[in-house]
């Protein structure tokens, strides 16, 4: 029995599982829990079904895309060797990670910080200087204060 001979038994187990999740679909069911049709929590259930389908099938397709990529580097005699240093991978990190590519010292460990939500150039924005370079928002007043003289949360609402 050759060295990935195991690893290649599971990256092929596994490519059947993925292609057949992908294959069956399956579409939820619509949730019209309330009285009213179109409610808005129905709608949102239905929206959040169909982004995790979408999530899923990404999912699978990546998936399938690394394991068919490890099953090539087998045939081809590459598997099992680091794609930047050129060294072995150890067994076990083919264990644990059979799409592994790379060695540990070369896998990708770092988060990309340059990809973020376009939301957080906002959320760090103060009530005293809500948004940088938008001079028709930023008036520099704590619109919050003047809110409050009406009243809160803190405070009867009927305050006079």
């Amino acid at each position: 029995m050759a060295k990935y001979d195991e690893l290649k038994i599971t990256l092929l187990r596994r490519l059947d599982e993925a292609e057949h999740s992908i294959d069956n679909d399956e579409e939820f069911e619509t949730t019209e829990l309330s009285n009213y049709d179109n409610h808005p929590a129905d709608n949102a259930t239905d929206l959040t079904d169909k982004h995790t389908r979408l999530a899923l099938r990404r999912h699978y397709e990546d998936e399938i895309a690394d394991i068919k990529e490890a099953l090539t580097a087998m045939d081809e005699g590459t598997y099992g060797i680091c794609a930047e240093c050129g060294k072995e991978i150890p067994l076990e990190r083919l264990k644990a990670v059979p799409t592994a590519t790379t060695c540990v010292e070369h896998a990708q460990q770092e988060v990309n910080e340059e990809i973020r939500p376009l939301e957080e150039s906002l959320l760090n924005a103060s009530t005293d200087h809500p948004v940088d370079n938008d001079p028709r928002i930023r008036d520099y007043e704590n619109s919050f204060e003047i809110l409050e003289e009406v009243g809160s949360s803190d405070t009867p609402s009927d305050k006079q």
